[in-house]
């Protein structure tokens, strides 16, 4: 396992001045935001329609679950679940907080996160979550497209895409389809487009950083084991961040682009298993972002020490955090 890594100052400008105030902040948080881009790749300056079309609708007693697919650019898909609380439907005016919940790796992908395979009942977040009064959105990762389920499927889909978007890497793809899960979230009658919120376990974890850090419209984020070093998981895997981060003198690392969400809500899950221990450095890097912008108790941290996992002390943080900053107002 990985050691903790040395990490840089946040708050120390490029000619090495001390940041003291939220001004100068905005202008080093630029500069970070800027490099990492450049790092995944540059996203659109223009967005293609949705063009949602409903495809299946299931009731429940509790909720309706329609499978949907709509546009992520123009000729380019995705499918995900949407899952509405009865009570929206009852109540056609009322406005919800809404969350996109990003699957983890499993071969039944965003079916889990949906509710729909109860093999790993911990795993359905997305059911957790429409519950308790969310609107849910549950889409596909791009890397599990035309069935793949393995190493050599994820590649393969994620050189078709590059081949559209040769300065992309595959977390550009995945920070861009967590931009259009907020525009679909957006254009939902229902949806307060205040109080959106982000949740992930291990791949969905990364996504979440990632959604969080790119598209300030996720208010609250919830990160479960994602492995945040970029030593601590397989993120020079080709549909993540590629071989580029493995070359000599590649400097940045993950609690830049965690400073990317400051001020807004962050919880991070740890389990012993991609992140523990070792991951506290990167909370302590960033609190004092939070403090210097008045936001010292928006920035969580749990370590259920239950390995790879959503657990229930996992499940109950959670659940607690959204309510707090996403539930206020009804």
């Amino acid at each position: 396992m990985s050691a903790a890594p040395t990490l840089s100052p946040l708050l120390t400008d490029a000619a090495g001045k001390v940041i003291t105030t939220p001004a100068a902040w905005a202008g080093r948080r630029e500069e970070l935001r800027q490099q990492w881009q450049q790092c995944i790749g540059i996203f659109p300056t223009e967005k293609a329609p949705l063009k949602t079309e409903i495809l299946e609708t299931e009731e429940q007693p509790e909720f309706i679950r329609q499978l949907v697919r709509y546009q992520i650019e123009e000729g380019v898909t995705t499918l995900a679940y949407l899952l509405t609380p009865r009570g929206v439907i009852s109540e056609p005016s009322a406005k919800r907080a809404a969350i996109v919940v990003f699957h983890q790796t499993t071969r039944t992908n965003f079916r889990q996160a949906a509710g729909l395979d109860a093999t790993i009942p911990e795993l359905m977040h997305g059911l957790q979550l429409v519950r308790r009064g969310y609107i849910v959105l549950c889409p596909q990762c791009f890397i599990f497209e035309d069935g793949a389920v393995e190493a050599v499927g994820f590649a393969r889909n994620t050189a078709r895409m590059q081949a559209r978007h040769l300065d992309w890497t595959g977390m550009a793809r995945m920070t861009w389809d967590a931009v259009r899960a907020a525009d679909f979230l957006e254009a939902l009658p229902n949806v307060d487009c205040a109080r959106i919120g982000a949740i992930g376990h291990s791949l969905g974890a990364k996504e979440t950083l990632y959604a969080a850090a790119f598209d300030a419209r996720y208010r609250a984020a919830v990160y479960n084991d994602g492995g945040i070093g970029l030593t601590f998981n397989n993120w020079k895997a080709v549909w993540y961040l590629g071989a580029q981060i493995a070359v000599p003198g590649f400097t940045p690392e993950h609690h830049e682009v965690l400073a990317l969400v400051a001020p807004r809500a962050f919880l991070f899950l740890a389990g012993e298993a991609e992140d523990g221990e070792r991951s506290r450095p990167f909370i302590a890097a960033v609190q004092p972002v939070y403090d210097l912008l008045g936001a010292s108790g928006n920035l969580g941290w749990l370590n259920h020490h239950a390995g790879h996992r959503y657990p229930p002390e996992a499940q109950a943080a959670a659940a607690a955090f959204f309510d707090a900053h996403l539930m206020i107002g009804g």
